[in-house]
């Protein structure tokens, strides 16, 4: 996501934004065929991965789904292929009324590590104002950006045959703060005048912290933990990686002579690369029973799960206490 300033389409990646609202106590069997269109679409040429997110607090039962391809013709191909035609059609007792859904094309995806919350809205703008419905936006941009916690917005433009509609994807660091702006005045106010150049909009959030490196099943996003879970397992991966890189790579070299800024990007590249490859899958196993949403549904889970990394940081305070001071 570009920070501060509005984006054009490009044509090199595309993403779908699919958002079900699903039949009450239908959830397991929901998830379950989701896996299956998760597994199928793996299958296809362009695909780079899929995120599903679960109801929030506010959201309905209305789940929201991410597919990602390197291109729109390669995303095109899977909308329109039998394969997934079938699990739609299997799928569709499951389903409370039709998804709705947005294609992206370009954008740039936000790095795993960074928490931020996104809401994407689409708009039907009426024939004939799409330059005064672009100035429009200019405008919720600028107010925008005085907003706590803003992180950036991008504009996307309809494609023929694939989506109508005018769709808005912007971030803010927290769901507090983007609710505080979706509910502002301010943003009131810019809507009655944005009427004018749109007939209706809808708005969809997808939130999440560091959902790249919380994977389980076949590789896919089962679902996604809540940010406090997140923010504690990757410390908890996160504190010995740096702790161990900074005794036997960054001292060895700044002795080396290598300079103070290529050393602390070789510090954080392998960071990264370990946390990513190494630790947090370890981490996800070792704590699934806590971090993946269809297991952990009982307080007494969640009070475990949270006690257990709580003596795990305990544990690594305690050693690298002895052994460094």
């Amino acid at each position: 996501m570009t920070v501060g300033a509005s984006r054009n389409l490009s044509s090199h990646s595309a993403t779908v934004v699919t958002s079900q609202r699903v039949r009450d106590g239908h959830d397991d069997a929901y998830q379950s065929w989701q896996e299956r269109m998760n597994r199928a679409v793996r299958h296809f040429e362009g695909f780079e991965g899929t995120e599903l997110y679960p109801p929030t607090n506010g959201d309905g039962n209305e789940w929201v789904v991410v597919f990602r391809f390197s291109s729109v013709e390669q995303l095109t191909a899977w909308l329109e292929s039998g394969a997934r035609q079938q699990l739609l059609d299997e799928g569709r007792p499951l389903f409370d009324g039709p998804a709705t859904q947005e294609v992206l094309a370009g954008g740039t995806p936000a790095a795993p590590d960074q928490e931020a919350v996104t809401a994407v809205i689409s708009h039907d703008v009426r024939p004939g104002r799409e330059q005064d419905f672009e100035r429009w936006q200019s405008k919720i941009l600028k107010a925008q950006e005085q907003q706590p916690g803003f992180m950036g917005s991008e504009l996307f433009r309809p494609l023929q045959g694939i989506q109508d509609h005018w769709v808005v994807a912007f971030r803010f660091d927290t769901r507090d703060h983007l609710d505080a702006w979706l509910d502002s005045e301010v943003r009131e106010e810019l809507l009655k005048e944005g009427r004018n150049y749109f007939s209706s909009y809808d708005v969809r959030k997808i939130g999440s912290a560091f959902s790249g490196w919380f994977r389980f099943g076949d590789g896919e996003d089962e679902g996604v933990p809540a940010n406090w879970k997140q923010a504690m397992s990757v410390v908890l991966a996160l504190y010995p990686t740096v702790t161990v890189l900074n005794l036997a790579v960054n001292d060895e070299l700044g002795d080396a002579g290598v300079p103070g800024y290529l050393n602390l990007f070789i510090g954080n590249l392998l960071s990264v690369s370990v946390l990513t490859w190494l630790l947090m899958p370890l981490v996800n196993r070792g704590l699934a029973f806590w971090l993946q949403p269809s297991r952990a549904k009982s307080a007494r889970t969640h009070i475990l799960g949270a006690v257990v990394v709580i003596v795990c940081w305990g544990i690594l305070l305690t050693i690298f206490g002895l052994t460094l001071d």
